[in-house]
């Protein structure tokens, strides 16, 4: 598999080497900007205190800002099932997409083409389980949104490069907006806490609950995302973990 990339250095990254078997994760951003350099620039930017091992542009060609061995600033405040602060452990790779704020638009062909071969290349090289393969809002649901819910997991789920439920599309809509009795929705969040999602630090309940369940729906749901728990989701969570 050829698979063409380019070094573009950003000194954003932390010192010594961590060693190849800490790599466990691959976490999938936007860039949320509206023009592709400004968010080059701003990853390589000394000043911005952020980064990322790859930029996947809008014509598909890859950037590699930060070598693989050394932990770039793409992360933040993270956790999934027991590991906390995920830049340790995780290849961190933005795709120019302006994102939530500006036009949510879809994403590239050429760039989802670029991103499959990445993503084979990096679970080849280190041993990633495709249930590590991450989006930013799935470790930091209470901060970010990213890559969305018009991000193509399904299309990646298809060639084994993430997470997806079998469950029958068509089926699956008629349980929606049907909502859960008090033992279906701890069973609900039973079931995210083992697929790897965790609570918020946040003491409201009612806060914890629907931002967990809209960054489940961006990943799972994505014609839907409403924070809204019903029979829909309920099934999901019981396929997937």
């Amino acid at each position: 598999m050829w698979l063409k990339i380019t070094n573009n250095y950003s000194p954003n990254f932390n010192l010594p080497k961590r060693s190849r078997q800490n790599i466990k994760f691959i976490i999938l951003h936007y860039t949320g900007m509206k023009k592709e350099s400004s968010a080059i620039k701003k990853l390589c930017d000394e000043k911005s205190n952020v980064s990322a091992h790859y930029f996947i542009k809008k014509n598909g060609n890859i950037l590699n800002l930060v070598p693989d061995l050394y932990e770039a600033w793409h992360a933040g405040i993270s956790s999934w099932k027991s590991f906390k602060s995920l830049n340790k452990y995780s290849i961190g790779i933005e795709i120019q997409n302006s994102g939530h704020d500006h036009f949510n638009e879809n994403y590239k062909i050429a760039q989802i083409h670029s991103l499959r071969k990445l993503i084979k290349k990096l679970i080849n090289e280190y041993r990633i389980n495709l249930k590590n393969i991450l989006g930013h809002s799935d470790i930091s649901p209470d901060r970010k949104k990213d890559p969305g819910e018009k991000f193509p997991w399904k299309i990646l789920a298809k060639s084994h490069l993430a997470n997806w439920h079998n469950l029958n599309e068509n089926k699956l809509k008629k349980k929606r907006l049907i909502r859960l009795n008090s033992v279906e929705e701890k069973e609900f969040f039973r079931n995210l806490y083992k697929i790897g999602y965790n609570k918020t630090k946040s003491s409201k309940s009612n806060y914890n609950k629907r931002v967990l369940t809209i960054s489940f729906q961006r990943r799972f749901r994505q014609s839907l995302v409403n924070g809204i728990i019903d029979k829909e989701c309920l099934f999901i969570s019981r396929n997937i973990f």
